[in-house]
């Protein structure tokens, strides 16, 4: 579990880093508000997968 949050942290690093500078006192708490939309995105997508795939007919 840790190691998914390691990696969701590493990627929400740089698209912080676009808003905010690292060394600003709220970085933390944007890196860690970035990181729950990347891991809501990916959910949403694991979620929805089987329509995404459906073949229409």
């Amino acid at each position: 579990m840790s190691l998914f949050v390691r990696i969701l942290l590493a990627l929400a690093a740089p698209i912080t880093t676009l808003f905010v500078a690292r060394d600003s006192l709220h970085f933390d708490i944007i890196q860690t508000l970035v990181a729950t939309v990347i891991a809501a995105v990916i959910v949403i997508v694991f979620a929805f997968w089987p329509y995404i795939r459906k073949p229409k007919a």
